[in-house]
């Protein structure tokens, strides 16, 4: 089993116009920078609207934040400070909680903080 990525799509409707949203637009930033990566990923776009079905299925009630990088059992315990837990599954929900995972995880770049 793969770790999957919710992501929103590259362009949805909101607020009357079309928007990205920035911190899914960082993943697929990294993504190009360390493409290796995305083999390793099961990528899966959710709605904007709430609750997101994918994401509350696996997570629960009142989980549904995109980007949430939920991780494979086999996925190694790095960065164990930034993952959280719900329904037994071990998860990141922002991107640069998902960037230092993968730093950790493959010895990348870490993302530039402040």
């Amino acid at each position: 089993m793969k770790d999957a990525l919710y992501l929103l799509p590259p362009g949805f409707e909101g607020h009357g116009r079309r928007e990205y949203c920035p911190e899914c637009a960082e993943l697929w930033g990294f993504l190009h920078y360390f493409p290796a990566i995305r083999d390793d990923l099961e990528i899966v776009h959710q709605p904007i609207d709430h609750p997101r079905p994918g994401l509350v299925a696996r997570l629960g009630p009142g989980e549904w934040n995109c980007p949430t990088l939920i991780l494979a059992d086999a996925s190694p315990h790095v960065a164990p400070e930034r993952i959280r837990t719900a329904n037994g599954v071990r998860y990141l929900d922002s991107a640069r909680a998902i960037g230092a995972y993968y730093a950790a995880r493959y010895g990348l770049a870490v993302p530039r903080s402040g």
